[in-house]
C-alpha cells in the first residue's frame, strides 16, 4: 500500500534548520520545566512512601479528602485525582508516617467512613516503598536507559558507521528528553511503568531510524555521484509511506489504550503517544541531518563513500 506516490520529493533535509530551531525550543522548555520543578515528579516507586487509592460511591471534593487527612495529622499527604474530571476517585501519597501501611490504610478508611458515611469509600490500591528501595530503583532505572543508549550506539556503529550511530543516539536522547519534559510540564508522576514506556519509545524510534539508514546505504551504492544530503532526502521520501502507516497504526492502538484503558495505564499510554509522535519527527528531521553536521565538522571519506570510489 503506497500512501505517498513514487517519485515524491518533499524537501525534508532542506528544511532541517527550521527543525533544529523547533527541537531546541522543545528541549529548552522541557529542561526549563524540569529545573523549575526540581527534577521529575517521581512516583512512589522512586520517591518512597505509601500510596492509597480510594474510590467514593458519590462525588467528594479533593478539599474534603485533604481535610480528613489533615485531622489525622497527615499534613504532608498529597491528594490527586486518579482520573482527570472525576471527583470520586483519588490517589493519596504519604511520604512520611510512623504507621505501617496496614494501620495507615485502616485509619484512612475509618476516618473517611466517619466523614462521608459508612461504606462510602473503597480502598482500591495500597502500596508502600521504602526510601532505600526507591533510591535503588531510581538508579537502576537510569542505568537501564543509559545501557540501552550505549548498546544502540555500539550496534549502529557496527552495522553502519559511527556518524550514523551518533545521529541515531542524539535522536533518541532528543525523544526521551521531550517525553520527560511533557511529564514535567503536566506534573505527571514518573514511575517504573513510565521508565518502561521511555525504553519502548527508544526501541520504537531506533527501529524507524534503522529503516531510513538502510535505504540511505542502499541508495548511496546506486547513486554514486549524488551528494549525500540528496540521497538522504530521497531515502526519507521513499520510506515515508512505511513511516506514516507504521506510526499511524501504532498511534491508533496507543490512543485506544489512553482513552479506554483506564486510569492505571493512562500515563503509560500518554508517554507512548508523546514518544511515537516525537520519535517519528526525529527520525526524519534529526537523525539524518546530524550525520550531515558531522560530515561538515569532520570531513572525511566514509567507508560507504570509499566503497563507491573503488567501484568507479
Amino acid at each position: 500500500m503506497e500512501l505517498i506516490k513514487p517519485g515524491t520529493k518533499i524537501d525534508f533535509i532542506g528544511k532541517r534548520r527550521y527543525a533544529y530551531l523547533f527541537s531546541l525550543i522543545l528541549i529548552a522548555v522541557s529542561v526549563g520545566s524540569l529545573i523549575l520543578h526540581g527534577g521529575p515528579n517521581y512516583g512512589i516507586d522512586f520517591a518512597g512512601g505509601s500510596l492509597i487509592q480510594v474510590k467514593f460511591n458519590k462525588a467528594v471534593g479533593i478539599k474534603d479528602v485533604k481535610n480528613v487527612l489533615l485531622k489525622m495529622g497527615l499534613k504532608e499527604a498529597i491528594v490527586q485525582n486518579f482520573k482527570e474530571g472525576e471527583e470520586n476517585e483519588y490517589i493519596i501519597r504519604v511520604v512520611r508516617t510512623e504507621m505501617d501501611i496496614t494501620t495507615l490504610s485502616e485509619k484512612v478508611k475509618e476516618n473517611m467512613d466517619k466523614k462521608f458515611g459508612f461504606g462510602s469509600v473503597d480502598l482500591r490500591r495500597v502500596e508502600m516503598v521504602g526510601p532505600k528501595v526507591g533510591e535503588d530503583l531510581k538508579k537502576k532505572g537510569l542505568y537501564a536507559v543509559l545501557l540501552a543508549v550505549v548498546g544502540i550506539l555500539i550496534y549502529v556503529s557496527v552495522r553502519f558507521e559511527f556518524r550514523y550511530a551518533l545521529g541515531a543516539v542524539i535522536a533518541l536522547v532528543h525523544d526521551a528528553t521531550i517525553t520527560l519534559g511533557a511529564f514535567s510540564i503536566l506534573n505527571l508522576e514518573v514511575s517504573l511503568p513510565i521508565v518502561a514506556a521511555i525504553l519502548t519509545v527508544i526501541g520504537y524510534s531506533i527501529n524507524d531510524t534503522i529503516v531510513v539508514f538502510d535505504r540511505v546505504r542502499e541508495n548511496m551504492r546506486k547513486a554514486r555521484k549524488t551528494p549525500e544530503d540528496e540521497v538522504m532526502n530521497e531515502s526519507i521520501n521513499e520510506t515515508l509511506s512505511r513511516t506514516i502507516m507504521t506510526s499511524g497504526m501504532t498511534l491508533l492502538a496507543v490512543l485506544a489504550l489512553y482513552f479506554f484503558g483506564g486510569g492505571v495505564i493512562h500515563d503509560f499510554a500518554f508517554a507512548l503517544i508523546v514518544g511515537i509522535v516525537i520519535g517519528t519527527y526525529s527520525t526524519i528531521y534529526i537523525a539524518s541531518p546530524v550525520v550531515l553536521i558531522w560530515n561538515k565538522l569532520f570531513p572525511q571519506k566514509s567507508p560507504l563513500q570509499k566503497g563507491r570510489r573503488k567501484r568507479r
